[in-house]
């Protein structure tokens, strides 16, 4: 009755309680409408029912006209849709039973005050939810007045088979079920498909209760503000699980751009879910990927530069492990993957859905588990990069772990023996050095230089104990000295070859 009043009966309904009766049109239906909603009496409905009579009772033999803006009062229920769709006629008294009628429309209400777009604005499918049922389609939040913080309420009942879907679903986590009643909030663009987007100042009221909303992430640029991970918000711990209605109250702040809600049920997925999901239907066969390799690697007859191959690392650039599940986005135009399992927890956690490799778009939906390099892995298992040649073959590359065994140092000559089996080394410091006697002389220290240079350590490897001891008692006074004096050249090691490694 209500969507069929023209703009004076609107006026009049409206004046008749005392709201404001200034707006279009679709601004005082929507006033009207709350009214049936939220503070309908016996009174409203009966003035209701009496400007419905005096504008249709002499038209009532003929079809009643349909309004100019068809608007759907918020509502998405089929019981309500089926209802708006009969014939209007004039209701009678005794046919009013008001109470009846009320409560139908009030379970079958399920739409915030607002108009329905045309075309209709539609969200981006997320894929960690998989929707079940669609409680509200998206609807535009409309501002009442010209206050900078608006609200926008709903009420909505679940059908016994969804409370039942909820009740029975596993837990994800302790308190969190998989099945749950979600929040959406985007911008109303109809252009292309929109991603959740939070209008400022949000809060969330289900029945009595505040619902919690994702905070800020910091920001690690200057100058760039804070940014909230915009995700949909879970409502289903506030929700009555029966048949009793509930009520969704969306504080929003009006800043100028216009945004739109939406309620689902869905049943939220884990990323092994999603991993398993890929590895049945998204993997590439390895003959179509070699098909691949060659023809990124084609002679170019316009290119001056001849490819003969191309390196792809098996080590994942997310979390620098070798690959298990390879895998890409169809959009990319690299052969290098990533790791799906770690992809897929990344974005479970923080969903950005992009490529760690070309930092560009790489949704669930595109990607691909490369068969040619999963079988790569499996074959070659001693190497962390292969090459693909021109013909789709591949070979693995292995040149830096021979490398890395090889001798790191070369070897450096430090001494000659002569026949007495002396060993002389150049000295250690470059200033003057010492030479040790034979053991004819017993072992005394002499310094010595010869032609101006400074003489080579000479060690007499033939010398029994005493001159051992002799050597740790010279050690010590050495010492002493040092501790006195500073630090001096330590003495050298005796060496029994002539050749030692520089390492």
């Amino acid at each position: 009755m209500v969507m069929s009043f023209r703009v004076s009966d609107l006026q009049m309904l409206l004046g008749f309680v005392g709201r404001s009766k200034s707006g279009l049109k679709h601004e005082l239906v929507t006033r009207a409408l709350q009214l049936v909603q939220f503070d309908c009496s016996p009174e409203l409905f009966k003035k209701i029912k009496e400007l419905y009579e005096t504008r249709y009772a002499k038209k009532s033999s003929e079809p009643v006209p349909q309004p100019h803006r068809p608007l759907d009062p918020l509502t998405m229920h089929s019981t309500y849709e089926r209802a708006s769709s009969v014939p209007r006629t004039p209701l009678t008294g005794p046919n009013i039973d008001y109470p009846v009628l009320y409560g139908k429309y009030l379970n079958g209400l399920g739409r915030l005050p607002a108009k329905t777009l045309k075309p209709e604005v539609r969200l981006v499918k997320l894929p960690f939810f998989n929707m079940l049922d669609e409680l509200l389609k998206p609807t535009e939040l409309v501002p009442q007045n010209n206050e900078k913080l608006q609200e926008s309420p709903c009420i909505f009942a679940l059908t016994p088979r969804q409370v039942e879907l909820i009740r029975n679903s596993r837990e994800l986590q302790p308190g969190v079920k998989a099945v749950q009643v979600v929040l959406r909030i985007c911008y109303s663009d109809t252009s292309s498909p929109q991603e959740d987007q939070y209008p400022p100042n949000i809060a969330v009221k289900v029945n009595h209760s505040y619902c919690s909303v994702p905070g800020y992430y910091p920001s690690n640029k200057p100058g760039v503000e804070p940014k909230r991970p915009c995700r949909p918000i879970n409502l289903t711990h506030l929700m009555y699980l029966s048949s009793a209605t509930n009520r969704i109250t969306v504080t929003w702040g009006n800043y100028g751009k216009s945004y739109s809600v939406a309620l689902y049920l869905v049943r939220q997925l884990t990323s092994s879910e999603l991993l398993q999901r890929l590895k049945t239907i998204g993997v590439k066969h390895p003959e179509l990927c070699k098909a691949l390799v060659k023809e990124k690697l084609r002679l170019d007859p316009d290119s001056e530069i001849a490819t003969t191959g191309v390196r792809v690392s098996l080590i994942c650039p997310l979390v620098k492990m070798r690959l298990s599940v390879p895998c890409r986005a169809e959009t990319c135009a690299h052969l290098q993957c990533f790791d799906a399992v770690f992809y897929l927890q990344m974005n479970e956690k923080k969903p950005t859905w992009m490529c760690p490799v070309c930092d560009k778009p790489a949704p669930y939906d595109q990607l691909i588990i490369d068969g040619l390099l999963s079988k790569i892995l499996s074959e070659c298992e001693d190497a962390d990069e292969i090459e693909y040649l021109v013909d789709g073959s591949w070979c693995p590359i292995r040149a830096e772990k021979e490398r890395s065994c090889s001798p790191q140092c070369p070897i450096l000559v430090l001494g000659t023996s002569d026949a007495n089996g002396l060993l002389s080394t150049p000295s250690v410091n470059g200033g003057g050095g010492s030479v040790l006697g034979s053991a004819g002389s017993g072992g005394g220290p002499v310094g010595s230089v010869e032609n101006g240079k400074p003489g080579a350590d000479v060690v007499d490897l033939t010398l029994d104990s005493s001159s051992s001891s002799e050597e740790e008692e010279e050690e010590e006074e050495d010492e002493e000295d040092e501790d006195e004096e500073g630090p001096r050249p330590k003495r050298r090691c005796p060496f029994q070859k002539g050749l030692v490694s520089a390492c």
